[in-house]
């Protein structure tokens, strides 16, 4: 990566899941991408595993409806699909198998992220993560 182009190490990179996160690039364009598509491949078969685990499961959702919305903001979309990213990588500070705590990092960044962007959380993003906890859990 050069000091000229801060995106020089994404532009051609493969999709790479086991790459950390790094906070303060969240909003550079090509990181946004690449949280997309980390969060396309994750996300609903890790909140599908989790979400009876997970109390923060409706809160996760809302943030995902909310990012998929064209209505919300570009850098708001960035710093929720980082969040999200970070919860569906498969290593993170502290294992998700971990009974009690291993969700606890996931719930610090997603309760940063919303003290942050929490606003753009519509009542329609929350209705509709509410109905799809519940179609997730009547299927389980």
């Amino acid at each position: 990566m050069s000091a000229a182009d801060p995106t020089s190490d994404f532009r051609d990179a493969a999709f790479d899941p086991r790459q950390p996160i790094d906070p303060s690039r969240a909003l550079i364009p090509a990181v946004v991408r690449l949280n997309e598509q980390r969060v396309a491949r994750g996300f609903w078969p890790k909140i599908r595993r989790a979400c009876a685990r997970v109390p923060f499961a409706a809160e996760a959702l809302a943030v995902w409806y909310c990012a998929k919305d064209d209505e919300t903001p570009a850098a708001a979309k960035g710093m929720m699909l980082a969040a999200l990213a970070y919860f569906v990588l498969p290593s993170d500070a502290l294992p998700d198998i971990l009974p009690a705590i291993g969700y606890t990092d996931d719930a610090a960044v997603f309760a940063a992220m919303l003290s942050l962007v929490g606003r753009n959380l519509k009542p329609r993003h929350q209705q509709a993560a509410r109905e799809a906890i519940t179609r997730i859990r009547s299927q389980d």
